[in-house]
């Protein structure tokens, strides 16, 4: 008690010796006291120009601050001795201490602020949508990063994905990553082959999340894609559902032939040559449909799904977003390049079918007539 009284005495006479200090200096009529290191200033025209400093100024700045906490200190320090040197006073020891754990203080506030390091490369999420990985970037450290190791509980789990589980983790199978990656690759070759012979190609994902994925893929691989709900019989009875989807003929160089636009009508509805499915449990009916259709499928398979429903699995958690974009993107690129081929090919003459010649072009594809 006697100590927090005698401290809040002498903040009260260090209160009125700094006020009389703060007085004093505008009563003063001296000349301004210049300072050893002068505040550098910049020109007007340098600021419209928007000319930035040179690296030279932090250490300018640094050394500012570096006088500011000496200044700060010195001037603590010359009031306090003057308040100490007061007949009657015998705070010398309690002074000295405050003194010493406010110097502390100041230094370590000042140096605080030149704490840190300057991040060189950070995460975004949105670059694995606006750069998806091509192919050839699939490896292990990827896809552990995208958590496509992560199955689900053991009690969940499909008997026949055993040849696709490394283990065991507090009751969760844990994915072979080898596995994945060698799946994953061949999942790329058969995207890239169908979409260099000029094939349609499907990208499904129903779940929560996966929309923005599904039509980044589609648009890299210049496929179709279904994001929110698989219409049961679409494949089946395509032509009670899709027959008034608007349907054209283009040219190997994509351009559209309005010739053949009277004859669509009579024609079936168009089925894809490859399905690419991200949540085969939620699109079963789908998967039926195409094995109806003896359309090839590809899948990502988690440990209670059945691997037997699609024609190219890919043991892959599908919960994760991440993920589900990781092997989206690399699929769409897949197909990206195989259109590049395609277009290449077209440019050199090489088609995959036979060319339309003039008279078959002006006659009618039915009947044959001009």
């Amino acid at each position: 008690m006697i100590v927090r009284q005698l401290c809040v005495r002498q903040s009260r006479q260090l209160l009125a010796l700094n006020r009389a200090r703060v007085f004093s200096r505008f009563n003063s009529i001296d000349a301004p006291v210049k300072t050893e290191v002068q505040t550098p200033s910049r020109s007007p025209s340098a600021e419209a120009e928007g000319v930035r400093p040179v690296e030279g100024a932090t250490q300018v700045e640094g050394l500012q601050s570096e006088n500011t906490v000496q200044a700060e200190i010195i001037q603590v320090e010359s009031i306090q001795t003057e308040a100490t040197s007061q007949p009657g006073n015998n705070t010398q020891p309690i002074l000295e201490s405050a003194r010493a754990a406010w110097r502390k203080k100041t230094v370590q506030k000042h140096k605080f602020h030149g704490l840190g390091s300057a991040v060189q490369k950070e995460y975004n999420p949105e670059d694995i949508l606006r750069y998806p990985p091509q192919p050839s970037d699939i490896t292990l450290e990827l896809l552990l990063a995208s958590q496509t190791h992560l199955g689900h509980s053991t009690s969940r789990w499909n008997p026949q994905n055993s040849r696709y589980i490394f283990g065991i983790r507090d009751g969760i199978h844990i994915i072979s990553l080898d596995v994945t990656a060698a799946y994953l690759r061949r999942a790329a070759k058969v995207v890239e082959e169908v979409a260099a012979r000029g094939g349609l190609i499907l990208f499904v994902g129903t779940r929560d999340g996966q929309k923005r994925a599904v039509v980044r893929a589609a648009e890299l691989a210049k496929g179709y894609h279904v994001f929110e709900r698989w219409i049961p019989g679409s494949l089946t009875n395509g032509q009670q559902i899709l027959g008034r989807c608007q349907t054209k003929v283009v040219n190997a160089f994509d351009e559209e032939l309005p010739h053949y636009q009277g004859n669509l009508a009579d024609r079936a509805a168009i089925k894809p040559d490859l399905v690419v499915c991200f949540n085969p449990i939620e699109n079963a009916v789908l998967l039926h449909e195409c094995g109806l259709n003896n359309v090839p499928t590809i899948g990502i398979i988690d440990t209670d799904a059945d691997p037997t429903r699609v024609t190219y699995p890919i043991p892959a958690n599908d919960d994760s977003l991440r993920g589900v974009s990781v092997i989206a993107g690399i699929l769409g690129n897949a197909g990206a390049a195989g259109q590049r081929r395609r277009l290449e090919a077209a440019r050199n003459g090489v088609l995959s079918y036979e060319p339309i010649t003039v008279k078959e072009l002006t006659s009618d594809p039915l009947t044959g007539q001009q």
